[in-house]
């Protein structure tokens, strides 16, 4: 049975081109960067969780919620070849049940938080706001798109953001958390504006602190589908 199902929709990704040293200390064991045409890329996602069910079972009060994090990505060589994943620096979501569950059996890294959502779909347009309080400080992403579905392209940077598969959270300094998230391939609406306000040091430490002044290198809105969590394993 699959640890966790649930729909991921509207997906909103901030993406910036940053250094590689900046995510050498958050790497796994056992992973390493993935690049998209010699660049490291690390994105804020916001997105709802829908019809979201635990081990099968539908959780009262935690089956539809937002979720925003700031994720990098990398790959890990096995026999078969390469996997390619993500590793989230922070998990928010409004949930504190979720956020327990995610960070005592995933490792994860995630922080329980106020949030609100909005999506309008008005005269062919779809507006998509994600918002989050820290410190008494709302943040949000707001993007404004075509309400129309393209399919991704292959070897384009949409595929790249939106095809990782694989998890990775780090253990300690010789084990790492790995499991697979299946869904099918995703297809995006072609953004037209979008705002970013968000205290990148407040909510993800001082290492992060320089995206407060750094412009998106893109913006994407995908639709999102059903997904699972599966497989978990520590790895060394």
């Amino acid at each position: 049975m699959s640890f966790l199902k649930a729909e991921w929709r509207k997906l909103v990704m901030i993406n910036y081109e940053v250094n590689p040293k900046i995510l050498e200390k958050y790497l796994p064991v056992g992973t390493e960067l993935d690049f998209f045409q010699n660049k490291c890329y690390a994105s804020v996602v916001g997105f709802m969780f829908k019809n979201t069910k635990l081990l099968g079972v539908k959780i009262p009060f935690h089956i539809n919620f937002e979720e925003v994090n700031l994720r990098f990505y990398v790959k890990r060589k096995t026999k078969e070849g390469y996997k390619r994943g993500v590793v989230f620096i922070k998990e928010i979501v409004p949930k504190s049940a979720i956020t327990f569950v995610a960070n005592t059996f995933y490792n994860e890294n995630y922080e329980t938080l106020p949030m609100i959502h909005s999506w309008e779909d008005k005269e062919g347009s779809l507006k998509v706001t994600y918002q989050w309080k820290k410190n008494k400080k709302w943040n949000y992403i707001k993007v404004e798109a075509e309400n129309s579905l393209n399919k991704i392209e292959e070897n384009s940077v949409i595929e790249f953001i939106s095809e990782h598969y694989w998890g990775y959270a780090k253990e300690d300094d010789k084990s790492t958390t790995e499991y697979e998230v299946k869904h099918s391939k995703w297809e995006y609406y072609k953004i037209n504006t979008y705002t970013v306000s968000i205290d990148f040091e407040s909510n993800y430490g001082s290492d992060f602190s320089f995206l407060n002044d750094e412009k998106p290198t893109s913006v994407m809105l995908l639709e999102g589908s059903e997904i699972s969590v599966e497989n978990k394993k520590s790895i060394k």
